[in-house]
């Protein structure tokens, strides 16, 4: 079914790509808002993605589309914390006065919301592959692929983000 939208919407049917769009919504925010982007832009980024999506669906001929859409999501999102650098300078005492609401807040308990800050503590090579595997079910051949690195590198890299996260638990159980 995924072959045949992405068939019809590479033709230029609306609709097809709509369906596209429908099904990888949700896991496009979930990604994005993952790896760090605020509940206050996560929307804008997933806009992002999917214009790229569009832009260069004619381009995308072999491999699995969600792997394709992992990478893109993670392209934007390494070009949203550019521009974002560049801004912080000038917004940082804005940022003191308007404290920003987490969109973790509204969709879980306590447990998992000190979960997701420990994760995004880690380094970004960690946070990703910890984030694909346990979050959105992909291997570690195809967070490879998204991340252009071997599968023995992220093996190394999981193990690693899982020593880190467990010291930074334990750390948290000790107080």
């Amino acid at each position: 079914m995924e072959e045949q939208l992405l068939n019809r919407a590479k033709k230029g049917e609306d609709d097809a790509f709509h369906q596209l769009i429908e099904r990888h919504l949700k896991t496009v925010e979930k990604f994005a808002y993952q790896l760090g982007v605020s509940s206050a832009h996560v929307e804008d980024v997933t806009q992002e993605v999917f214009l790229k999506v569009y832009r260069f669906l004619h381009k995308h001929d072999r491999g699995k589309f969600t792997t394709w859409l992992y990478s893109i999501t993670l392209n934007v999102v390494r070009d949203f914390y550019r521009k974002e650098q560049r801004m912080k300078r000038k917004t940082i005492e804005l940022q003191r006065q308007a404290p920003e609401q987490m969109y973790v807040e509204d969709h879980f308990d306590e447990v998992t919301r000190a979960l997701h800050e420990m994760i995004q503590q880690l380094d970004e090579k960690y946070k990703i592959p910890i984030v694909l595997h346990y979050f959105h079910a992909l291997s570690y051949q195809e967070i490879a692929k998204i991340m252009n690195v071997s599968e023995g590198a992220i093996k190394t890299r999981m193990l690693r983000a899982k020593q880190q996260l467990k010291l930074q638990y334990e750390k948290v159980g000790e107080k």
